[in-house]
């Protein structure tokens, strides 16, 4: 046997460590994939210890480059880099209880939950998408704050898996198309899926794919450190993003599993871990690393410690220190939501009559120029969602990042996830707008954006069968309940002007989850004069009390609210007292105490909602014998649409129930 030089044998020691812990976590849960941080050892060993800038006692240092785990199944990977570069929170229980209940060390890695984590992943496709996120963020800042506070690099590991999902090519698109040249792919190569070969299921080049889309592509064998090295000298040199295949062996060093998905997803096994043992020429008993090794770890995280606390000087010594500090903090611009009230005074006293997309625009006009860290976007629908305003007018294109519109293309999926990589990066409040019946596309990142508890803001326009023209392909009616049975996701829908500047101030004051605002296409009229008062803040109120004592409830959101008014009239010609309650934001109005509840619904009085979707999600507040008029009465498409707008959904339909309920 050659022998080794003494860089290669501390790489070899430094690889080994992390491969031990990952066979030996996984086999200690029984449970788990060994195989990817196995085969990625090698490379994520050169990329942590010469090039990644991160400090371990400051995981949340502002200017560190960001690691993203997109293969977020080989998770034991990031969980052995952490622990063994010093972070104090994945110690060695931690890792010794992974994917056990109670643990921070799960069985795909979570943002909030470990320090040094930068998002969560697991649905592939989704880190590499976070990742161009992450890079724009970085230019964009960059533009603003200067070389001498912004200046990291994204670096993320990928898998076969991750760029067969379609998402990645929404991404990887859009990355090439901006020259984000801060932004690195490593590509596990190994050629293997859960079912076996890759070649069962594809056959694409993904090396032109990414040349294709406007990437630098690197090949190499991952497993030659020089060679790893070498490649990332390179993409730092890049005026594009760069792809570097690391051709590698999934399980390298199990005798019998290496190479097969048989080291994919399920431990080695006693044996096969104590034949890898040799074969890597560790001798170490599980779980146990020498302090040789770990001195060798933290090295790394000592030198990021150095250029941390020059970082700090630079920005001490910054004419833009108070401003950046405050845009890191998540804190919104001093006297903000003073001149918003001035806005909403106004509003309250022209009472327009207009779509909610138009209402939507006019509000963010003036919540834009005061709150400079929104930044804006739209799925190739800006003349629809109205997204754009005089303050964010200056688009973002390559070389020149210092715009804040976003021109994101036809790429529903691929912009939610760039934008949860613009929040997650920090002093970005991204929003955007596309179709509402489009949310489907983009629901995986949603979702996550929800479980991680971040600020991303979608202007979710044509959002019912008042589209119109369109037909059903783009008449969301499932949508509404969709949307709000994601946990911690809220779903607005206003009724008129005001309601929609409440609704966009409760959404840029959320921190902890995802907004979406369901606007309309067509007018509206003003249900409100009063704006002393947001009335969206609790998510449901009383709209129009009956007069005396009140028979029945109607309970309406959006473009129905008016037409519950104008029946409350007509009911009320009829001797018939009914309680009007706008409900801008049924996933609020849920979270109220019960005293609350019954301030607005009434006690065992009967209910009617009116809304343009189907009855889905409001029987826990009308009770399965409440009266509903939506789409589950009058169907999602039907001739004559174009005379009949709401399919039914009328004051004389409203009011002949509300009858019905109260008569008998």
């Amino acid at each position: 046997m050659t022998e080794l030089s003494k860089s290669q044998q501390e790489h070899r020691d430094m690889s080994n460590a992390i491969a031990a812990l990952s066979m030996d976590a996984v086999q200690k849960a029984n449970s788990g994939h060994p195989g990817m941080p196995m085969g990625m050892a090698d490379a994520a060993t050169v990329l942590f210890s010469k090039f990644l800038k991160f400090d371990p006692s400051d995981p949340n240092w502002t200017d560190r480059d960001r690691f993203i785990l997109s293969a977020g199944h080989g998770s034991m990977l990031i969980y052995s880099l952490l622990h063994l570069t010093g972070y104090d929170a994945v110690t060695m229980e931690q890792i010794k209880n992974f994917r056990q209940l109670g643990s921070i060390t799960a069985g795909h890695p979570e943002y909030g939950h470990v320090p040094g984590v930068e998002t969560t992943t697991g649905p592939l496709g989704q880190g590499i998408s976070n990742a161009v996120g992450f890079a724009l963020a970085e230019r964009h800042l960059n533009a603003r704050y200067g070389d001498e506070l912004v200046d990291h690099r994204t670096y993320v590991i990928a898998g076969d898996g991750c760029l067969m999902e379609g998402i990645s090519q929404e991404t990887i698109s859009l990355a090439g198309h901006l020259k984000l040249n801060r932004l690195t792919v490593l590509w596990d190569d190994n050629n293997i899926t859960i079912d076996g070969p890759v070649s069962l299921s594809d056959s694409t080049n993904q090396k032109k794919r990414f040349e294709a889309s406007g990437w630098k592509v690197i090949e190499i064998d991952g497993h030659d450190q020089n060679q790893v090295e070498s490649a990332l000298s390179e993409a730092q040199k890049s005026d594009k993003p760069t792809m570097i295949a690391c051709k590698t062996a999934i399980g390298k060093g199990a005798p019998n599993k290496e190479g097969t998905n048989k080291a994919h997803g399920a431990p080695l096994g006693d044996d096969e871990i104590a034949a890898t043992r040799d074969a890597r020429g560790w001798s170490h008993p599980p779980f146990e690393i020498p302090e040789s090794v770990y001195d060798l770890w933290k090295r790394p995280g000592q030198e990021g410690q150095k250029a941390h606390e020059e970082w700090k000087g630079r920005l001490e010594n910054s004419s833009h220190a108070a401003e950046f500090k405050r845009t890191m903090s998540g804190e919104l611009n001093e006297g903000w939501l003073d001149k918003f009230q001035a806005y909403k005074d106004t509003v309250a006293s022209d009472k327009p009559n207009m779509a909610t997309r138009v209402s939507s625009n006019k509000a963010l006009i003036p919540l834009t120029e005061a709150l400079s860290d929104m930044i804006s976007g739209s799925a190739d629908l800006e003349g629809s969602n109205k997204t754009k305003t005089p303050a964010t007018s200056q688009e973002i294109q390559a070389g020149d990042y210092a715009g804040r519109y976003i021109n994101y293309g036809v790429r529903e999926h691929g912009m939610a996830a760039c934008m949860n990589g613009l929040a997650l990066h920090g002093g970005i409040l991204p929003y955007s707008g596309l179709f509402m019946v489009f949310m489907d596309y983009c629901r995986p990142s949603v979702r996550l954006a929800a479980l991680m508890q971040i600020q991303t803001i979608y202007v979710a326009t044509h959002d019912s069968i008042g589209v119109g023209e369109d037909g059903p392909t783009h008449q969301p009616v499932e949508h509404l309940a969709s949307l709000r049975a994601i946990p911690n996701t809220f779903t607005y829908r206003p009724a008129d002007a005001l309601e929609a500047a409440e609704c966009w101030e409760l959404a840029v004051r959320r921190k902890n989850g995802p907004s979406i605002l369901a606007l309309t296409r067509q007018n509206v009229p003003a249900v409100r004069d009063d704006a002393t008062k947001n009335m969206c803040e609790r998510g449901g109120y009383v709209l129009k009390p009956g007069k005396g004592k009140d028979d029945i409830v109607l309970i309406a959101s959006g473009s129905e609210v008016h037409l519950a008014v104008e029946a409350h009239e007509e009911l009320e010609k009829q001797g018939i007292s009914a309680r009007v309650v706008s409900m801008p934001c049924l996933d609020v109005f849920e979270e109220q105490e019960d005293s609350y509840f019954r301030s607005v619904l009434g006690n065992d009085l009967p209910k009617i909602v009116i809304e343009a979707g189907i009855r889905q999600g409001w029987d826990a507040l009308i009770g399965r014998d409440g009266g509903f008029i939506g789409m589950d009465s009058f169907g999602a498409s039907a001739p004559g649409a174009e005379l009949f707008p709401h399919f039914g959904i009328t004051t004389e339909a409203i009011v002949k129930m509300a009858l019905e309920k109260v008569k008998g």
